[in-house]
């Protein structure tokens, strides 16, 4: 991050100011195991899922109505919930489960030594 928003500072201040202030947001994905990074960052299922509803609008080509539009989405978003329902998930329950875990930092023991605690 710092060494992309260095090489802006010279042509693009401006946007170098606003990267060095979103850091933390475009950075967010970091705090989880880097196992599930890619599907963090990735917004490949909901581009999947576009092209499919625009798929299935163009075979129709024209709604008589709103409800008939609505319909037929919430056909596809349907089909698709079945989909991921049935085991085909973009991120495994292992991957969600190593993300929910977080070390706590107790602070010093009696030995010298740092207190540390998983919890989920």
């Amino acid at each position: 991050h710092a060494r992309v928003v260095d090489s802006l500072e010279a042509k693009h201040p401006e946007a170098a100011q606003h990267l060095d202030e979103a850091r933390d947001d475009l950075l967010a994905f970091t705090g989880f195991p880097r196992q599930i990074w890619r599907q963090i960052w990735s917004n490949n299922p909901q581009e999947r899922l576009n092209k499919e509803i625009r798929r299935r609008t163009d075979v129709v080509g024209i709604f008589p109505d709103r409800t008939a539009v609505l319909r037929l989405v919430g056909a596809v978003l349907m089909e698709q919930t079945d989909e991921w329902t049935e085991g085909r998930r973009y991120m495994g329950l292992e991957f969600l489960a190593k993300a929910r875990l977080r070390v706590i930092d107790g602070g010093p023991c009696g030995d010298g030594t740092d207190q540390q605690a998983i919890t989920a």
